[in-house]
């Protein structure tokens, strides 16, 4: 490794743990979860972080590893009734990470395409045993009991998936300058431009909650689409907040201010404009249809299997739980890079989540019973799933309670000043 590489890398790890994480001394960090295990290619880092942590007065620190290959065999040969079983261990060691409110950080990096060619039915029967697994783990995680961090290290499949024309180690190289770029490690002030951008990120926010806006409308091509927004509905962006009152920056990158739809009150069609990923299976060209706030048709043109066993995890799996706005000229974007990574991928253009809504997304929402949660306007599910919408040709409007339109974007720009 170079020089310049080894300095990147140990900015990276700075930013995740000040600036993404904002470990406390005293708190224990658990790295990995169930769903998302440590590669083993995130070594390197896992090891600075781990070091750095210490110093920072962490108690202890601990890594769930796991070599998705392992995964791939299961799929291949596991007797099909053993599929639904989950390695216990880990979820056990999530859940007492939570009740404590360790900090917890996840490192992605599997191939987008693992699953490929393996049969939905086996997929989907994995997927939903570790989403029912998991149910108990999300209901004491309502209010972000931890400061957690998702960010990501290159792996050999990913690599490959991303520049498929290049050698391995140099697709491995250029993922990481990407990485560096648009999780603004290798600027001359990494820390700075992580304070300036949340800044911008928090005032979006506050423009939009003074708004109260009832709905929004996006129009481009294939798109035609009306999401209703509940009443106190909260807009946020780069920061939030856990119950001790740490700030933490949950994602890096994270180019995104986002809130929850009113779950009823969603309809016209809308087209995804980037691939994305359930379960191992890369869905692309996927479009939806909403009525009443619910998919009543969808199609796409590779991963409507991987879409049927989606919206078969629970009733609030066809409803959305998060809408939010991104701008084309985000970095992810102007990468001119498709990720494959929904970190990445989120964060270069606007995007809706099936599934499950952010309690803390609606004013007294963390307090509030599911049934209430419900009447309020938000969802509930055991599957929260992003899918992209924007482009340069999406337009978004804010809708006032008196029906006069606001522009928010315009050709997938930010249509208001801060």
């Amino acid at each position: 490794m170079s020089a310049e590489f080894e300095r990147n890398l140990d900015a990276y790890a700075d930013l995740a743990l000040n600036i993404g994480l904002n470990l406390q001394p005293g708190q224990r960090l658990l790295i990995g979860t169930p769903f998302a295990p440590t590669p083993f290619e995130a070594a390197p880092l896992v090891r600075r972080v781990a070091a750095k942590a210490y110093t920072m007065g962490a108690r202890l620190v601990q890594v769930i590893w796991d070599d998705e290959q392992l995964s791939l065999i299961r799929m291949q040969h596991a007797a099909e009734d053993t599929l639904d079983e989950v390695v216990e261990w880990q979820f056990q060691a999530l859940t007492e990470a939570v009740q404590r409110g360790d900090a917890r950080l996840i490192i992605l990096g599997r191939n987008p395409d693992l699953f490929r060619g393996q049969e939905a039915q086996r997929i989907g029967r994995l997927q939903r045993a570790m989403v029912q697994r998991y149910a108990p783990i999300e209901e004491l995680n309502p209010a972000f009991a931890t400061n957690w961090l998702v960010i990501a290290v290159p792996t050999p499949g990913w690599a490959r998936r991303v520049f498929p024309d290049l050698p391995l180690e140099e697709a491995t190289e250029r993922l990481w300058q990407a990485i560096f770029e648009v999780c603004r490690v290798n600027q001359p002030h990494p820390t700075q431009a992580w304070h300036e951008h949340l800044r911008q990120l928090a005032e979006r926010s506050r423009y939009l909650n003074q708004r109260q806006y009832v709905a929004l409308k996006y129009r481009a091509p294939g798109t035609d689409l009306t999401v209703g927004l509940p009443t106190g509905h909260i807009w946020q962006g780069g920061l939030g907040k856990n119950r001790a009152g740490v700030q933490f920056a949950a994602n890096m990158p994270t180019d995104e201010v986002y809130t929850l739809p009113h779950r009823a009150q969603v309809d016209g069609v809308v087209r995804a404009t980037r691939p994305f990923s359930y379960g191992g299976n890369l869905i692309e060209e996927a479009r939806f249809t909403f009525a009443e706030g619910k998919v009543v048709d969808f199609t796409a043109r590779r991963g409507v299997e991987a879409l049927r066993n989606l919206f078969e995890t629970d009733d609030g799996a066809r409803y959305l739980g998060e809408a939010a706005l991104t701008p084309h000229s985000a970095p992810v974007s102007q990468s001119g890079l498709v990720f494959y990574n929904i970190l990445f991928d989120e964060n270069a253009a606007c995007h809706f989540a099936l599934g499950d809504a952010y309690r803390d997304s609606l004013e007294g929402g963390v307090d509030m019973s599911k049934e209430q949660f419900l009447a309020a306007g938000g969802n509930v599910s055991n599957l929260h799933l992003d899918f992209m919408i924007g482009s340069n040709e999406l337009d978004v409007d804010g809708v006032r309670r008196d029906g006069t339109l606001e522009p928010i974007l315009r050709r997938g720009e930010w249509a208001f000043e801060v």
